[in-house]
């Protein structure tokens, strides 16, 4: 690892030798913004690969973006955006055959005994790292003083960073949303399906840091998941979690006070995507429960979070990896758990038929402040009447009794089981 300047930096990538390079960059509430900028001032022509990528990212032809999964700084990309529709156990093997980086940019903390960390955001970093230096592609550092230093995965041998440069940015923090209590009701239901000595993996949102605050009393929790944030914190000070099992996920954001916590902190081990998204090692936990929400859930139980009204908000992420895994574990269950009403719309959020690409199907619940449909195992008429009369919002559920019938679902056709 060699420590350049801003100036050696932008000759180094305006040097890469690709007409159009394909760059990685880390996403999240990680993006190295100085090695961006430093790379929108070199280079005319690139493609950029990020995960959930922040705003403000460059709004000009000759940047063509690529995700899996869309953050706010690509959603408004219209035809510059190439949306890669696949599960994100998946994008290793992407980048090891039809998309190889040419150069991948890398937020770390600053060198400790040889290594940096790439504190919060792991995910398919490594695999990027491992494929550019393969066919002898650049990978470049900035190193951040206030970038926590993570274990696990996340550690880098100094030796496999080309260039590196010394920054001191502020990590960003997601702003707290204003709490609803529809949020506070779902997590008590929620809370209701998970046991003692449970392992855990939730998605980002309220529902989720509600239900963490739900199982403060609860004893012998894991958490196996691919994000956490401070609720996982608020669960370890509190006796929850089984002292002598790591806290594993892949990516991580929060608070100031989080990010103190997870510096250097033994009992987090970040792990790579294709190790926390392996549907067979999510199963191989007793009790795991992937709790997950969506913008829309139909009939058929079959859960929308990608796209609003047929256009692409986010990406299936690792919603189906997940549920997938959680369905095999023993005694696991995967529960999608979302508000009935949607207020800005006006408009039900249980639907007869999702119209946008579907995100996971085949759950053990879909739970609402409404109540709880258990539809493992139902039968289709079963699972409409159930996530009609226990999870759809009082105000639709004639409407979706009706629809239920026009597509063979109806009560009346079978006593369903």
């Amino acid at each position: 690892m060699r420590l350049i300047g801003i100036e050696a930096l932008e000759q180094a990538l305006a040097a890469v030798a690709a007409e159009q390079p394909r760059v990685v960059a880390s996403g999240n509430h990680a993006a190295p913004r100085t090695l961006l900028d430093a790379l929108e001032r070199s280079v005319e022509r690139y493609r950029l690969f990020m995960l959930a990528a922040p705003a403000p990212l460059p709004a000009r032809d000759g940047v063509i973006f690529e995700t899996p999964f869309v953050g706010p700084g690509m959603r408004d990309a219209g035809e510059r955006l190439d949306y890669l529709p696949m599960r994100l156990s998946l994008v290793p093997r992407l980048f090891a055959t039809i998309r190889a980086p040419d150069v991948v940019l890398l937020h770390t903390s600053m060198p400790r005994n040889g290594k940096v960390s790439l504190g919060i955001e792991v995910n398919v970093l490594v695999a990027a790292v491992e494929r550019v230096r393969a066919r002898g592609g650049l990978v470049i550092a900035q190193l951040n003083r206030r970038m926590p230093y993570t274990f696990g995965d996340s550690e880098l041998d100094e030796g496999l960073i080309d260039l590196a440069i010394e920054v001191d940015e502020q990590l960003a923090s997601p702003a707290a949303g204003d709490g609803h209590a529809e949020a506070e009701q779902i997590a008590e239901l929620v809370a209701e399906l998970i046991e003692n000595e449970s392992t855990l993996q939730l998605g980002i949102g309220q529902i989720p840091d509600a239900t963490l605050r739900a199982l403060v009393h609860r004893h012998g929790l894991a958490i196996w998941s691919e994000m956490i944030s401070d609720g996982v914190m608020a669960l370890e000070r509190q006796g929850a979690l089984e002292k002598t099992t790591p806290i594993v996920c892949s990516f991580l954001f929060g608070s100031p006070e989080f990010y103190e916590w997870v510096d250097g902190n033994p009992r987090l081990r970040m792990a790579r995507t294709e190790t926390t998204n392996d549907p067979s090692r999510i199963a191989s936990h007793r009790r795991m429960i992937s709790v997950n929400s969506a913008l829309a859930v139909d009939l058929r139980d079959q859960a929308g979070a990608s796209h609003i009204n047929g256009r692409l908000y986010s990406g299936f992420g690792g919603q189906p990896d997940f549920v997938v895994g959680a369905l095999h574990s023993p005694g696991g269950h995967a529960i999608i758990a979302l508000r009935s009403w949607h207020d800005k719309s006006d408009s039900s959020t249980i639907v007869p038929r999702l119209a946008d690409p579907v995100t996971s199907f085949q759950h053990s619940a879909v739970i609402t402040e409404q109540g709880c449909a258990q539809i493992f195992g139902r039968s289709q008429r079963a699972q409409a009447r159930l996530i009609t009369e226990y999870a759809a919002h009082p105000d639709a559920r004639d409407w979706l009794r009706e629809e239920a019938a026009t597509m063979g679902l109806g009560a009346s056709a079978a006593r369903a089981g």
